[in-house]
């Protein structure tokens, strides 16, 4: 599932790309994607894209009014038109117009966009190669009309975001990789980035939160900024087809089952649960303990 810095990353590329761009193209093979629509989605068709954001792990385009009314719809205020990737979902960015025909990796895509910005013409395909379709579109009059987004926790890299607000999340009794994870405590760590960072802090990720002391709190933070920033800086400049691939090569432990442990030298482990797991390693976060298997999460 795509997190926080290839998310960043991809936003700067894209709001550079596209800011001031006119949108020419918006297709929809299938209703399925587009899960709220304020208004039709042929009505972005011939407005500007302002700027491209991010909240949390959901992109955010925001289209400036329509230079001229159309019968039956309100042009005098913007539009957001917001994609969530869920665990499958990437895009393809081209400098070329899309075309009806044009075909996706698995063979679907979800929708396909064309742009032209000062003569130059650029198409982004939203793709799911998951067996379960979850790639999600909204075009809303504010970002906050996404029930996802309206309950989103603090952004883990906003400078108002310090150590104390983080660690007052350690009240809970869920467990730590759960805590990391839950988007209405924090906003755009995943999976991955939950496994790197308790890996780096030096602690098994299915403590329960509120069992740490200060300083296991404290370590926690450091390595989230650590790694956080250090990824954003890393996939900085990157493409969107070069932003997977680089995830894949900076993760330690996520996604390394069997392989040596990068610090000390001892195997990365997995647990499983339903539909996903976690890797870890026994040395350096869990006193050489092999976590059992777990038929469910409770994260």
């Amino acid at each position: 599932m795509p997190e926080l810095p290839e998310i960043t990353a991809l936003t700067d590329f894209l709001d550079e790309q596209l800011s001031g761009a006119q949108l020419t193209q918006l297709l929809l093979p299938s209703a399925f994607a587009l899960k709220v629509a304020d208004v039709s989605h042929e009505s972005l068709i011939g407005r500007t894209v302002e700027s491209v954001g991010r909240r949390g792990k959901f992109l955010v385009f925001e289209i400036a009014p329509a230079a001229e009314a159309r019968e039956g719809e309100d042009s005098a205020e913007p539009l957001y038109l917001i994609v969530n990737f869920a665990k499958a979902g990437w895009l393809t960015f081209s400098d070329k117009q899309p075309g009806n025909d044009a075909t996706a990796a698995g063979g679907y895509f979800a929708a396909q966009l064309g742009f032209s910005n000062n003569g130059s013409d650029f198409g982004i395909t939203l793709t799911d190669v998951g067996t379960w379709k979850g790639l999600a579109i909204f075009i809303v009059r504010e970002p906050e009309e996404v029930h996802g987004i309206a309950e989103l926790g603090p952004d883990p890299l906003d400078p108002a975001f310090g150590l104390d607000e983080f660690s007052r999340l350690f009240t809970h009794r869920q467990q730590i990789k759960g805590i990391l994870k839950n988007q209405k405590l924090m906003a755009g760590i995943g999976n991955a980035y939950s496994d790197e960072i308790l890996h780096a802090a030096k602690l098994s990720p299915v403590a329960p939160a509120s069992s740490l002391g200060p300083d296991a709190v404290v370590r926690i933070f450091t390595s989230m900024q650590d790694i956080l920033n250090g990824a954003v800086q890393e996939f900085s400049g990157k493409k969107p087809s070069e932003l997977k691939p680089a995830k894949k090569a900076s993760m330690r432990v996520h996604g390394r089952t069997g392989e040596p442990c990068p610090v000390c030298g001892d195997t990365v482990r997995e647990v499983t649960f339903v539909g996903t797991s976690l890797q870890y390693c026994p040395t350096c976060q869990t006193n050489g303990e092999i976590l059992a298997r777990r038929g469910s999460s409770d994260d």
